[in-house]
């Protein structure tokens, strides 16, 4: 969820770039960072992404790229929970096509036409306000 949050808000909290070849060797890459500092690997062909430093499950690979150290903020990191609490509880049915359903004489109602432009919401529209003070334009 760190890696599709950090896209959304074309943020990724980098505080230093390390360029250079790197190995993964059983799941876990060595690089300049602290245990449990947030990173970015780009350029890998199976790993790229944001992981915690110390607990990592990556694929063995060796790749030349770079490691990015990450600055999260704390709060950034709570939003993330908060998506993928909603985002379990509540994602299916807000991206259904379908707003209500009824079963005897069935019918249903679909979120595009009556229900108006903004009665499809994903985590995006729903967190957006929250979102914004991190976004970068």
């Amino acid at each position: 969820m760190i890696t599709e949050l950090c896209q959304e808000l074309r943020n990724w909290f980098e505080q230093e770039i390390f360029p250079g070849t790197y190995s993964i060797v059983a799941g876990k890459i060595e690089a300049p960072l602290q245990k449990d500092q947030y990173f970015r690997i780009n350029g890998s062909i199976f790993n790229d992404g944001v992981y915690k430093y110390g607990s990592e499950e990556l694929t063995d690979e060796t790749f030349t790229g770079e490691v990015w150290a990450l600055a999260i903020p704390k709060a950034v990191i709570e939003l993330a929970a908060e998506i993928e609490a909603w985002r379990a509880k509540y994602e299916a049915t807000s991206l259904s096509p379908y707003q209500s359903e009824s079963f005897g004489g069935y019918s249903y109602t679909k979120t595009g036409s009556a229900a108006g432009a903004n009665a499809h919401t994903g985590w995006k529209n729903v967190f957006a306000s929250s979102l914004n003070r991190y976004r970068k334009i």
